[in-house]
């Protein structure tokens, strides 16, 4: 469990930053107030506490925010994590742009103790969606998860997506909505999209809602499978099997799951009620199988 110990944010840039202990991360932007904020890949900047701990017992003395960094944390190592890796803290979501950054030779902190730690343990990250962040609150290393809606009338604007905010709402901590689309019912494009939240996105899981039933245009089941590398039958087959425990219907729902490369990719039904269900299946299970596709089941998996 890691934990939010410093807010940093600096009104110009080429300034310390301050700890002002709450702040609110806006999407695609960054911290609001802060001068490094805005439309790039280095958004916000993170580093790990204890790193700083240890500078300081060189003698640097520095204080929060010293380094320009905006969040300070203890209980990760984010120099450790690769590029991609994404970050939950609350509603707030970013993911890691970039690790390390080249030292201004004019930096204060290296003219007084001969070194800086920003190069190597400072890293940067992008704001995939906003909220608040204040220190004490916990902060976790997170499945990158993709929510695809399937609905020609939402697509339109003609009808809310609740199926796919309900989504949202009921995945853990440890997953981190980062991704989000609502699309019409379209062969073509869902598999598009989903062949780029695959390969180019590195989504860890993809959960589609919408589109698995006996309509001509319930697509999704089909579009899933022309891009599939492997199967993975037993999530759906132990949805339609707790869902005939409640209705009989449940037989007719064509939802599939498979994998793509590392990612697993599961379809929903279009209901919100639907949705709430089948999720109770499988979210507290497929964690084993997200860490296999990573490698990292048996060995300290960082999703949980």
């Amino acid at each position: 469990m890691a934990t939010v110990t410093a807010v940093c944010i600096s009104p110009k840039k080429g300034t310390e930053k301050v700890n002002v202990k709450h702040g609110t991360l806006i999407e695609n932007w960054g911290l609001k107030d802060d001068a490094h904020a805005g439309n790039w890949h280095r958004q916000i900047s993170l580093l790990s506490a204890d790193k700083v701990e240890e500078f300081n017992k060189k003698g640097a003395n520095v204080t929060d925010g010293a380094f320009g960094e905006n969040l300070l944390v203890d209980g990760i190592d984010f120099a450790k994590l690769p590029v991609g890796t994404c970050l939950r803290c609350g509603d707030a979501v970013l993911e890691i742009t970039q690790i390390g950054k080249e030292c201004h030779h004019d930096c204060a902190i290296r003219q007084r103790v001969g070194d800086c730690i920003m190069p190597k343990q400072g890293v940067f990250a992008k704001v995939l969606r906003g909220g608040e962040i204040s220190v004490g609150m916990q902060m976790h290393i997170a499945y990158k998860v993709a929510i695809i809606t399937l609905s020609d009338k939402g697509s339109m604007g003609e009808r809310e997506d609740i199926s796919g905010k309900k989504i949202a709402e009921l995945l853990p901590q440890n997953y981190a909505p980062a991704v989000y689309k609502l699309l019409p019912d379209d062969r073509a494009l869902l598999e598009s999209t989903l062949i780029n939240l695959c390969d180019n996105e590195h989504c860890d899981l993809i959960l589609t809602t919408g589109g698995t039933g006996f309509s001509p245009r319930d697509i999704t089941p089909e579009a899933t499978l022309a891009v599939a590398d492997r199967n993975a039958f037993g999530i759906a087959e132990a949805i339609r099997a707790e869902s005939m425990k409640i209705t009989k219907r449940a037989m007719l729902s064509r939802g599939v799951s498979v994998i793509r490369g590392n990612t697993l990719i599961i379809n929903l039904a279009g209901s919100p009620k639907a949705v709430t269900e089948s999720m109770a299946v499988f979210m507290d299970t497929i964690s084993h199988g997200l860490n296999l596709l990573h490698n990292t089941d048996g060995e300290c998996a960082v999703y949980n």
